[in-house]
């Protein structure tokens, strides 16, 4: 039984005093406007009308019912409402995490446009190359470059990044540029800790290969493992949007891209809600916009 419809039945009917006037009212049939009261009689265990072949009225249950009715279904109405002019204009803090890089380059300047639209909101940015726990860390939307796993959570895909082998031009000309992954054994290669330690994957026919690179730096941050790349260090593997401007600029080139793994997903994530707060949906789809097919 839906109690809210049930309670709109009943009011219905001691407003017109007809239960074929509510069921006009209501644009439904008299046998449905029946089986709502009876249903809603029966769970509640008391009758809530005189009937006879003639005139219903209210019991003395029903009278105190009623009043009790109309308030659920007035405060049902403003909800409905709050949540309507909250969407329109939403407001309340908003809590986003999104990785270190990509947020500073891409997530942050679409938070300041939203912010711009949506002048009462407030956002807090967290910005991190850890797992994140949005739950358990009171986070409310994530932009995450992976698939996926906790099923505890939306994820709504934005786009696709690749991930990439550069090197600059330099050390191209000095070492060669390598026809398949398998040269990278003889060559240098810059490594994140702990993201590129370890074997590099790549794709060759539609089959996954891996190769155990070395080398002689490591960093624990992207953007020093990128300047070194550019200043000829060796190679290093990054995804693409983290080298894009130094692409552009012509201090990198990317090799082997015949044999890149498939695209990671960009997605954004927040918990499953029923009932997701109208600041959030706002967001979501604002940066379903802001990223629609993003491809780097």
């Amino acid at each position: 039984m839906d109690r809210l419809k049930a309670m709109q039945t009943f009011v219905q009917i001691a407003d017109q005093g007809s239960l074929t006037k509510a069921a006009d009212a209501l644009d439904s049939s008299l046998p449905a406007v029946v089986r709502s009261l009876a249903a809603l009689e029966a769970h509640l265990g008391v009758r809530l009308f005189h009937r006879t072949t003639r005139r219903i009225s209210l019991t003395s249950e029903g009278r105190t019912y009623l009043q009790s009715a109309r308030e659920v279904l007035a405060a049902a109405d403003a909800a409905d409402r709050a949540l309507t002019i909250d969407a329109a204009e939403p407001t309340g803090r908003l809590i986003v995490t999104a990785p270190v890089l990509f947020g500073h380059m891409y997530v942050s300047p679409a938070i300041v446009r939203f912010l711009q639209r949506y002048e009462k909101m407030r956002c807090s940015v967290l910005l991190h190359d850890r797992p994140v726990n949005l739950p358990e860390e009171g986070i409310d939307v994530g932009i995450r470059i992976s698939a996926l796993e906790d099923s505890s959570l939306v994820a709504q895909q934005l786009g696709s990044i690749r991930r990439v082998v550069v090197a600059s031009p330099e050390y191209l000309r000095r070492h060669g540029r390598p026809k398949h992954p398998r040269d990278l054994l003889k060559a240098n290669c810059v490594h994140i800790h702990p993201t590129t330690i370890g074997p590099w994957r790549f794709r060759d026919e539609g089959r996954p290969i891996s190769v155990s690179t070395q080398g002689n730096l490591e960093f624990n941050h992207i953007a020093p493992a990128v300047e070194a790349c550019a200043a000829g260090v060796g190679f290093g593997s990054f995804f693409s949007y983290q080298v894009l401007p130094h692409i552009a600029q012509k201090r990198l080139e990317i090799v082997l891209e015949d044999f890149e793994p498939p695209p990671r997903p960009v997605s954004v994530i927040y918990p499953h809600a029923r009932l997701l707060p109208a600041r959030t949906r706002v967001f979501v789809e604002w940066i379903k916009q802001e990223f629609a097919g993003i491809a780097l």
